[in-house]
């Protein structure tokens, strides 16, 4: 299904599709069309199932990232925009860029954010709704980088009472980190037991960790790698 015209999409059209399992890609970065996609197969990662590394528990725990949510938003979906050896063109159009950026204004899409030296290193931002995140792209500059806002979103979840975190297609990459696929009639199962509130906005879960770990004299990566070692 196509949506006419490179008006931005609704925040309110938007939030209907995701509780729908349905979401908009582009067929380029200057496509003024948008088509809705309903996956056959859908892939999450479970909360529990998150799978951390030896090399990215000690990357999380020698804190070589300051990690932010909702600092750089823009400076995210931009550089996930970017295009990649391995994907000539970018699903994320101009028009699908505004609309995100226009969801993340209402409070409904969120990034987090790697630095080092000052400088993004990596990041991932996506949609939240109810008791669900939906990842929705990533990108990194430095090694390890988006693996590391990955483990701080699942660390931020858990502690927020969110149950579902989608990541929509398979990849071999996201396999390593845990992800599972299934069927999409599973899927809606799953977003279907995911209404109401979680406990806490991910942005304040975010935050907690920091200011837990400031409180400890100790570094947040630390409490990362410590919390999500407690079931992976």
């Amino acid at each position: 299904m196509h949506a006419p015209g490179s008006q931005v999409i609704p925040v309110d059209l938007l939030l209907r599709a995701y509780r729908a399992g349905v979401f908009p890609m582009a067929d380029h970065r200057s496509d003024p069309e948008v088509y809705w996609v309903e996956p056959r197969e859908r892939a999450i990662i479970p909360l529990d199932g998150f799978r951390l590394s030896g090399s990215l528990r000690k990357t999380l725990r020698q804190g070589r990232f300051e990690v932010t949510c909702d600092r750089a938003f823009g400076e995210v979906i931009a550089a996930c925009a970017e295009p990649r050896e391995e994907h000539a063109e970018s699903w994320i159009s101009h028009r699908i860029e505004a609309s995100y950026l226009a969801l993340h204004r209402a409070g409904h899409a969120h990034s987090i954010e790697c630095w080092q030296d000052g400088e993004l290193a990596g990041g991932l931002y996506g949609v939240a709704f109810d008791q669900v995140f939906c990842g929705e792209s990533m990108f990194s500059r430095r090694t390890d980088a988006s693996k590391v806002a990955l483990a701080w979103l699942v660390a931020a979840m858990r502690k927020a009472g969110y149950r579902l975190l989608d990541c929509q297609f398979m990849t071999e990459h996201l396999a390593t980190l845990g992800a599972v696929a299934l069927p999409q009639a599973g899927y809606l199962g799953l977003l279907s037991g995911a209404t109401g509130s979680p406990e806490m906005a991910i942005p304040t879960a975010i935050r907690s960790y920091s200011e837990v770990a400031s409180s400890k004299a100790s570094s947040p990566g630390k409490l990362i790698a410590q919390s999500l070692t407690q079931t992976s």
